[in-house]
Parts: structure tokens; C-alpha cells; sequence
């Protein structure tokens, strides 16, 4: 319990902005809830909450851009108690109920929505109400006031007790602090729900044109930036080998022969469970790096999705080598769809163990990426291409396709990467296993 803090969506990331809240104060949650909507140069993340209880109160108003790790809402221990009116604002000069004491927390179970029973219901109140006094403030006037607006403020010289608020229950916000300092218009009065500046715009829907330039430029940079400290921080090594498909595509084509159209399995599912199975045998190559190797117990398989509009996003699908391969399959058309989208979790952001990327649809015989830190590995796949291939002594023309492998050397050598390639090679050989 505490404080729910702006989440770390990428290891290139450093702010993000709060689009949307899905809870409201005195809401409960449980864990894996979506309770906010954020904004990254990359894309639009669904932000999930990892503990129960109840949202005590709402720190960032929607628009706000924060660092990471900046609260953005407290949240108290589930209670059992319920409030005995629903949370409203009050009239000016209005006090919290305070006559009848509160009754004594039981341990019953949580049945309703309740607030803290170490506290009563936090109320939105209209600025003319005192409110919690700012540090730092001039004289006795007390401020309602964004984390934002108070830094902002404090970087142009401006009394907060001076601005008029316009945020929710009269409190100042950012586009309060510009304004006053003639750097923005003043906001439309009366609107309880107006963001404290434009929020950022979302990513292109899926086959919507191209536009977005200021998204797309964002984009680039933060990969660039990312990428750059990549190769200059990870000491990469690279292996390639060319796997016979001729097994696998064969029984594909059996196992797809008695299933519906729509339930067709494309190559690309065995390429990945057999590289999230490899991994599973292969721990060297599946978790981190933070000042030393950990290794990762899951195989949250990372997978490398293109835009529509541009860039490149690359979400887990959680413990890849314990799904069937019609769930693969689903999780990943999942997976594609909400992130071009921009409807991932951040769970599904942050959490892959291994990334994969596969280009063979682009027409590229092999690719050789950069791992995504902290992650200490990426395997390419290539197009599934007809190739002169020896057999038996006999030379005939075989499906293969080229894998890869970039690896950290502080965690791993070359011959543990080989034995990951020939771990994929044989598993490709025995479909029937996957």
C-alpha cells in the first residue's frame, strides 16, 4: 500500500503523461486492474495496479506530463467499512462530518467500496475552501496545486496563492502557471473534466493514414536513444545458422489441412514457441542484466510489432513456452491488434524476458538486431526461402529460413548461443512437440 507512482513502460523512458483515470477517489481495486491510461513517445499503455485496496486520492490530473516514478494517486488498505455517504464536493466552508465517530473497523470481509478506516473520505472541495497548505507559499493563503504546477511555478518565480485554479475543485494547474506567466490562453472556466494542458496525441489506429509527426518523431528518437545506449553499454556477439523447415512446414500443412480457415496456424507460431522453449533450456540467454545476470524463472516472449503509422513496439506474451500453439497463435494476433492500437498493458510492456523479431514477411533473408536492454538476448528470423540443401549425400532444394542470435557477452559466450540456435534447429525437426 502507498503510493501509486508513474510506472517505468521501457528502459528509455523518463516521462510519460497521464491521458486518463479509470478509477475514481474511494474506488477499491485489486490487483491487475487498469486504473490509469498513459501516454509514452511510443505509445498509449493501459496501466494496471499490483496491490488492493482503495484509491484514497488523486495526485496528477489528466494532461499532466510527470518523471518517473512521480505519485500519481495514493492508495490506503482495503477496509471494511463503508462510507456512510457518497463522496461529493461541498459548498464553500462546508466541514467534513465529523460529529458521529466512526465505528470501530471489524474483520469482516470487503463487500462495498470504502475509504481508509485510519482516515475519513478525502472530499474535492471548490478553491474557496482551505486546503492542505503548500511549502513554500507566501504568507497564510493555502493552494490546491498539481505536482506539476507546483514545479513549474517555482521555475518562473510565481506565487501559487495569486493564480486562479481551474483543475477540479478550484485547484491550479499547469496551463494556470503558463498562462499567468503569458505563455498560454486561459481555459474555458466550468469544465470539472479540462485537462491542465493538451494531452498527447494518441497513436494512429490501425490503418489510419500517416500524420502524426510529432508521434512518429518521438518514436524514432527514444528507440534511436535507446538503441544507441545498446551498442555502446552491451557488448554484443552474433551467430547465424539455416534451419530445414521441410519437417515442420510439412506437418503445418496436415495439422492445417483439419482445421477451420480461421484457425489456420502460420509458420511464424513455430518459429516462436520453439525459440520460447529453447529459452526455457537455454536460462543463459532468458532474464536481465543489472549489475550481474538474472535469470528469469518465466519465458515472457517479447515480439517485435511495426506500426501501422510507424515505429516499433515489442510486448510479451507471458510464459510463451507453456502455451499451446493455437494460444501462441492467439495471444499474438492479440498482441498485433491492441498494439496498433494503443490499447497494451503496461505489464505487457515491461515484462519480456526475450525478444523476437522476424522480417521474413519483409522479404529479408536474415536479420541481426539489437538486444533490448536490459534483456540479454534478441533472435531474428528470416523469410522461409526454397535453398540448395544437402541431405544424405543427396543435394536437392529444401524450405529453410536463416535464425539469429545477439547476445550479451557479459552474460553468456558464443558456444552457450550455439547450443540456443541448436536447440531451436532440433526442436524445428520434431513439430509434433511443440
Amino acid at each position: 500500500m502507498g503510493d501509486f507512482v508513474m510506472p517505468s513502460l521501457g528502459a528509455d523512458m523518463e516521462f510519460g503523461t497521464l491521458l486518463e483515470w479509470r478509477v475514481r477517489e474511494g474506488d477499491t481495486v485489486h490487483h491487475g486492474d487498469i486504473v490509469a491510461v498513459v501516454d509514452t513517445e511510443k505509445s498509449t499503455i493501459e496501466v494496471e495496479v499490483f496491490d488492493d485496496g482503495v484509491v484514497t486520492e488523486l495526485l496528477v490530473e489528466p494532461g499532466e506530463e510527470v518523471p518517473v516514478g512521480t505519485a500519481l494517486a495514493r492508495i490506503g488498505p482495503p477496509s471494511a467499512e463503508a462510507p456512510a455517504e457518497p463522496v461529493t464536493a461541498e459548498a464553500p466552508g462546508a466541514a467534513v462530518a465529523a460529529e458521529a465517530p466512526p465505528e470501530p473497523v471489524t474483520a469482516a470481509p470487503m463487500t462495498t467500496t470504502a475509504a481508509p478506516a485510519t482516515r475519513p473520505p478525502r472530499r474535492r472541495t471548490p478553491r474557496k475552501q482551505a486546503a492542505r497548505p503548500r511549502r513554500g507559499a507566501v504568507g497564510p493563503v493555502h493552494v490546491r496545486a498539481s505536482p506539476l504546477a507546483r514545479r513549474r511555478a517555482a521555475e518562473k518565480g510565481l506565487d501559487l496563492g495569486g493564480l486562479d485554479g481551474s483543475g477540479p475543485g478550484g485547484a491550479v494547474v499547469a496551463a494556470d502557471v503558463d498562462r499567468a506567466a503569458g505563455k498560454a490562453p486561459a481555459p474555458r472556466r466550468g469544465r470539472r473534466t479540462t485537462p491542465a494542458r493538451p494531452a498527447a496525441p494518441a497513436p494512429p489506429a490501425a490503418g489510419a493514414p500517416p500524420g502524426d509527426g510529432d508521434r512518429q518523431d518521438a518514436m524514432r528518437r527514444a528507440t534511436g536513444a535507446l538503441m544507441a545506449r545498446s551498442k555502446r553499454e552491451i557488448p554484443h556477439y552474433y551467430l547465424a545458422t539455416t534451419i530445414d523447415l521441410a519437417t515442420a512446414l510439412s506437418w503445418l500443412r496436415d495439422a492445417n489441412d483439419r482445421r477451420p480457415v480461421t484457425g489456420r496456424l502460420l509458420p511464424g507460431a513455430l518459429l516462436l514457441k520453439a525459440t520460447a522453449l529453447a529459452a526455457r533450456q537455454v536460462p543463459a540467454l532468458n532474464g536481465f542484466w543489472d549489475d550481474g545476470y538474472l535469470p528469469s524463472a518465466a519465458v515472457h516472449l517479447g515480439v517485435a510489432v511495426s506500426l501501422r503509422g510507424g515505429g516499433l513496439v515489442a510486448p510479451a506474451v507471458h510464459d510463451a513456452d507453456r502455451l499451446t500453439l493455437d494460444e501462441l497463435m492467439a495471444a499474438v494476433r492479440d498482441l498485433v491488434a491492441r498494439a496498433r492500437a494503443g490499447t497494451l498493458r503496461s505489464s505487457e510492456v515491461t515484462g519480456a524476458t526475450i525478444t523476437v523479431t522476424n522480417l521474413g514477411d519483409q522479404g529479408v533473408d536474415e536479420v541481426h538486431g539489437v538486444i533490448h536492454p536490459p534483456q540479454v538476448a534478441l533472435v531474428g528470423f528470416g523469410k522461409v526461402a526454397e535453398r540448395p540443401w544437402a541431405s544424405d549425400g543427396m543435394l536437392g532444394v529444401r524450405p529453410t529460413v536463416r535464425a539469429t542470435v545477439a547476445a550479451d557477452h557479459r552474460a553468456s559466450d558464443g558456444l552457450v548461443g550455439a547450443r540456443f540456435l541448436t536447440v531451436i534447429d532440433r526442436l524445428l525437426h520434431t513439430p509434433e512437440d511443440l
